[in-house]
């Protein structure tokens, strides 16, 4: 990596040769302006007012322009003769706690090289001491032509340089709090609580730019002749109506989305009792219960009845249908009689003119 400064940082009598690198760098995709018509690159070029012509490099300046647009020429010479003793210097100017720093102050970071073999043992001595103490240097430096607040301490085994916001530089954050009085409920909080539980933690590693591989892919299937991925459609948005809803609802989904089952639950913050909410639930799933439960019993009762009746139906039907039985049967055997009796009132008639005969003769 390429060095952007060179110099030493002044630790007491102690002075370490260092270099400084950038820490960061940026992945954001870069775009150039073109004429619509023909996609010609669209130039800045450098003109001046006066002679209304282009200048080289060479020819620009400094200058400080005024409250009536005076231009105050500076030039590199009036700066180079400015009392700056940080002008190659890192001076370290204490040490505190890392918690004292605001991170609204954090800047650009830069690691810290050793300029050398002889940097090496000094280097070492500093980043122990800034390990075993678990605080931060406070140290000035100039870099492009200013005096910067910088932040030292200790990434792995190297020692990195926080740029730092002067104190003046950091706003106020007078009016940005919302300027009405609100109260949240206890239940509001527990929900918030348990959100921020189930969401958890997260390895930073894992995060990406979306937005940026999105725009790849759009740029590498307009270079391919194809037609661009579209986007999915948007959430519905609105205003959240119901604050406890959204945040059950919050919980659920993110629950969800980890493997979880089941409802959320929700734990009582600072030791309190259960809600009233969640009595008149309890009230209404018991009185719930006990309709269910009566009307089983209603149906089990008109079950029982009709299984009765049923019963009883049967009864009567089997003993009518057994009378009629025997009634027929009453009936065939006085209608045998009968007929029998009609047989033999004809054979005895005939029985007794055979007698009368042989008698005759």
């Amino acid at each position: 990596m390429r060095s952007i400064w060179n110099g030493a940082i002044s630790f007491g009598l102690v002075s370490i040769p260092v270099k400084l690198v950038n820490a960061t760098e940026s992945h954001a995709v870069s775009f150039r302006q073109v004429h619509t018509e023909d996609n010609g690159r669209i130039r800045y070029r450098k003109v001046c007012e006066l002679e209304d012509r282009e200048v080289t490099q060479s020819e620009i300046g400094k200058a400080y322009e005024g409250a009536d647009g005076e231009m105050i020429p500076i030039t590199e010479d009036d700066l180079s003769h400015l009392p700056l003793p940080t002008a190659r210097t890192i001076e370290i100017v204490a040490f505190v706690p890392a918690d004292r720093i605001d991170p609204l102050q954090m800047d650009t970071a830069y690691y810290i090289a050793a300029a050398g073999a002889p940097a090496a043992k000094p280097y070492t001595l500093l980043r122990e001491a800034l390990k075993r103490s678990h605080k931060v240097a406070i140290a000035k430096f100039a870099l492009r032509g200013r005096e910067r607040l910088g932040m030292l301490r200790v990434v792995d085994d190297v020692i990195v340089l926080h740029g730092l916001l002067w104190p003046d530089e950091v706003r106020a954050p007078e009016g940005v709090a919302p300027d009405v009085d609100v109260t949240v409920r206890d239940k509001e909080l527990d929900l918030a609580d348990a959100l921020m539980d189930t969401l958890g933690e997260v390895d930073l590693d894992d995060l990406h730019d979306e937005y940026r591989e999105a725009v790849e892919e759009v740029i590498a299937a307009k270079a391919a002749g194809e037609t661009p991925p579209e986007a999915p459609a948007p959430a519905d948005g609105g205003k959240v109506l119901d604050l406890m809803a959204a945040l059950e609802k919050s919980v659920r989904e993110a629950r969800e989305s980890r493997g979880g089952e089941g409802e959320a639950e929700v734990r009582n913050l600072h030791g309190r009792g259960t809600p009233k909410e969640t009595g008149a639930r309890k009230s209404t799933s018991k009185a719930a219960a006990k309709k269910t439960a009566g009307a089983r019993k209603s149906t089990s009762r008109a079950g029982e009845s009709k299984g009765a009746a049923k019963k009883a139906a049967s009864k009567s039907t089997s003993r009518a249908a057994s009378k009629s039985t025997s009634k027929a049967t009453e009936q065939k055997a006085s209608a045998k009689k009968a007929a029998e009796k009609k047989a033999a009132e004809k054979k005895a008639p005939a029985k007794k003119g055979a007698a009368s005969g042989k008698r005759s003769a």
